[in-house]
């Protein structure tokens, strides 16, 4: 089950800065809830955007459970465990770092990555040259030489009686990735290249012009300029050096220097800087409050219906079997389904020996056994086990349910296929048919149960005159 996905998760404590036109909406446990508080989740799971929108009377329920449950963490102090306060800092300080990066700070960087760009010209202008690009391994012999040669200066010779540089390169260019774009290599400074190539590049003068083959370390190129400009301003550079630099982390690499000087300064733990750090962002922005809060009382919510609901309501196996008893009807099907294995096989023989080797034994054992019998050395046979819906399975449907839709198109080196299994034509014969199904419904009703066990335990109590403000003040 998401973590996340829960009626509301944005829960924040009331502060003296709000108190003043802030009043107490509802009292849980002996705890304010403010009517901000309230208002902030009701809103933000009441937008136009939310499928499953809820009035006022019953979100009000909705939020006081949500509230109860995290009193009974709070009470079984899930809220000291290693692993909480691991995965509660994570999600927080996602939040809380980018917050330690100052805009002169990060400025500071763009401005230095431009200035190393241009230190980096050596006083050249950009440019952007082609390639088409013949190999020739350093222990090649001379026949192998000869070739690359003759190769070419044909390419070379097609170039001076009118070839496209680009159809060229896209067709015989031992560089693929350039070839794909005609011999572009890109806007290059000085250092990019191999010095054989960038001797060629800056002695041409102008776009277009093409240079006679040279021999580099690697192979034979011929180059050709497709432009050449100088840098661009640092002004107009700035969006796409700042969009480059946080692709590779700047901002994080700038929060976790701010925290490492703070740490070094005040003489504190990391730990302690985002705290402190989160204390103080939060007291003059009640949407981060909140956002910090929804994280904390989330996760406490997660562990405590973990451990006092959904795990042991999916381990209770009397406890399913008599709820799917009860409610059987509920999970009845329209289409009739076939619980068991589809397989395909090799040689024709092995679909009888697969479903005679079957017979007898326990389905959860079905595709181990197989697997043990025929698959040992080498896959002969293939297997698919599930419950199968009819007109949902071409095999199911053919093998199974005898509806001949043509769909069923022999699989490659598997051309032979069988079932073994059971049909239910209207509804599952038992629970394990439909588990996920009645696990989550019988999960749903112990949830059910726990909540009203806690509205026994904990004294709550909704305040009607300022629950009639609510959005309204």
């Amino acid at each position: 089950m998401n973590k996340f996905v829960l009626p509301f998760l944005g829960l924040a404590l009331s502060t003296g800065v709000f108190a003043q036109s802030d009043p107490v909406i509802m009292k849980i446990n002996g705890k304010n809830v403010t009517r901000s508080e309230f208002e902030y989740n009701y809103n933000k799971n009441n937008t136009d955007g939310v499928l499953d929108k809820k009035d006022l009377e019953e979100y009000v329920d909705l939020f006081i459970n949500y509230k109860l449950k995290v009193e009974a963490a709070l009470d079984a102090h899930l809220d000291t465990l290693t692993s909480f306060k691991k995965e509660f800092r994570q999600y927080r300080d996602q939040q809380v770092r980018p917050l330690l990066v100052t805009s002169a700070a990060e400025e500071k960087e763009i401005r230095g990555y431009y200035d190393n760009m241009v230190k980096s010209l050596e006083g050249h202008d950009l440019y952007m040259p082609a390639h088409i690009f013949v190999h020739l391994g350093q222990k090649a012999t001379n026949e192998q030489k000869l070739q690359a040669k003759a190769r070419i200066d044909s390419i070379y010779n097609a170039l001076q009686n009118g070839a496209s540089f680009e159809e060229l390169a896209q067709k015989h260019s031992d560089d693929k990735q350039t070839g794909m774009r005609g011999g572009v290599i890109g806007w290059i400074g000085p250092h990019q290249l191999l010095s054989e190539m960038e001797e060629v590049v800056y002695s041409l003068r102008d776009s277009g012009d093409v240079a006679a083959p040279i021999l580099s370390t690697v192979g034979y190129h011929i180059i050709k300029l497709n432009g050449r400009k100088p840098i661009e301003s640092y002004e107009e550079l700035r969006p796409q050096i700042q969009r480059f630099l946080e692709k590779r982390g700047l901002r994080d690499q700038l929060a976790q220097q701010a925290i490492d000087s703070l740490v070094q300064s005040q003489g504190i733990s990391a730990e302690e800087v985002m705290d402190k750090a989160t204390e103080r962002f939060a007291a003059n922005d009640q949407d981060l409050k909140y956002l910090v809060q929804e994280y904390h009382d989330g996760l406490l919510l997660f562990e405590e219906c973990t451990r006092s609901v959904w795990e042991p309501a999916a381990k209770d196996t009397v406890g399913i079997v008599k709820f799917f008893k009860k409610n059987k009807k509920k999970y009845s099907w329209d289409k009739p389904h076939f619980n068991g294995m589809i397989y395909y096989c090799r040689q024709m023989q092995d679909v009888n020996a697969v479903k005679a080797l079957l017979k007898g034994v326990d389905e959860k054992d079905w595709t181990k056994t197989v697997r043990e019998r025929f698959n040992k050395d080498s896959v002969m046979v293939r297997m698919e086990q599930k419950m199968f819906v009819k007109g949902e399975h071409a095999f199911a449907d053919s093998l199974v349910f005898k509806t001949n839709t043509g769909k069923a198109k022999p699989k490659k080196d598997f051309p032979y296929s069988g079932a073994v299994g059971v049909v239910l034509k209207k509804k599952p014969a038992k629970w394990t048919d439909v588990s996920a199904d009645v696990v989550a419904d019988y999960q749903a009703l112990k949830e059910k149960e726990y909540v009203a066990e806690l509205r026994k335990r904990y004294t709550f109590e909704v305040y009607e005159d300022v629950l009639g403000t609510v959005n309204n003040h």
